[in-house]
């Protein structure tokens, strides 16, 4: 994407202030013995608040409106009711 415009700067400015923000209340929001669909869950909940939207889930269909991976998956992971019970890493 090319930033052509001031009013666009300021959109990614702001979108990407949401994504850390979110990012950053995700992980402390993990816990042993959820599942990846609860999370992406409270995730796609805080972007709302932000007035965010999710990219993958709204453009390509993405069944999950978080791309999360646990331990050893490859990325873009798609969020599952499997629970996990011992410390995963985001």
């Amino acid at each position: 994407m090319s930033i052509t415009k001031e009013a666009e700067l300021i959109g990614m400015q702001k979108a990407s202030e949401a994504v850390a923000l979110t990012l950053k209340q995700m992980i402390a929001y993990a816990k042993p013995g959820m599942s990846t669909k609860d999370l992406d869950e409270y995730g796609a909940k805080l972007l709302n608040e932000f007035g965010a939207r999710s990219a993958p889930y709204l453009t390509y269909g993405f069944p999950g409106y978080t791309c999360i991976s646990v331990n050893n998956e490859f990325c873009h992971g798609i969020p599952s009711g499997q629970k996990y019970s011992k410390r995963a890493t985001w």
